[in-house]
Order: C-alpha cells, then sequence, then structure tokens
C-alpha cells in the first residue's frame, strides 16, 4: 500500500515539476507544451519511483524467507548424497 502511495505522489510531484519545467522555457499560449511537459513528468517521476519500490519489495521478501529459515542446532542436517559434489 505505502509503495503504491510513493508511485502516486512521485507521479504527482514529477508533473508539477515538468509543467513548471516548461512553462519557465515558453512564452505566449503554452497549453500544449506544458501539458506535454506534466504527463512527461509525471511518467518519469512514477516509473523511477515504481522500481524503486519493486526492487525494495523483493528485497523486503527475500529478507524474510531468510529469517523463516532455521538455523543452528534445528537446522535439519543435509544427508552426504544430497551435498552437491565439488570438483
Amino acid at each position: 500500500m505505502l509503495g503504491f502511495l510513493a508511485i502516486l505522489a512521485a507521479g504527482a510531484i514529477g508533473g508539477f515539476i515538468g509543467y513548471g519545467f516548461t512553462d519557465l522555457q515558453c512564452r505566449g499560449d503554452c497549453a500544449t507544451p506544458d501539458a506535454l511537459g506534466a504527463v512527461i513528468g509525471a511518467a518519469v517521476g512514477a516509473i523511477g519511483v515504481a522500481i524503486v519500490v519493486v526492487l525494495a519489495l523483493r528485497a523486503m521478501g527475500e529478507w524474510q524467507s531468510i529469517q523463516r529459515r532455521p538455523t543452528g542446532p534445528d537446522r535439519p542436517a543435509t544427508p552426504p548424497a544430497k551435498r552437491p559434489r565439488v570438483r
């Protein structure tokens, strides 16, 4: 849920930045360039944060699977036949 909200927030902020960037450079009637800058800025911001969110969620999932793994004397021993051969 937090990842989705972060993506939405980054898209909105990227849209504001894109709009502001094109608005500063344009003179006269600039509705189309401003809208295009806002859309591109929103897409870039949302995609960038989405990549970070996916990587963070994958890392959290891997960390949780490592935490659930038994360790120490409770860990079942691997039989000698199942151990990988090293050459």
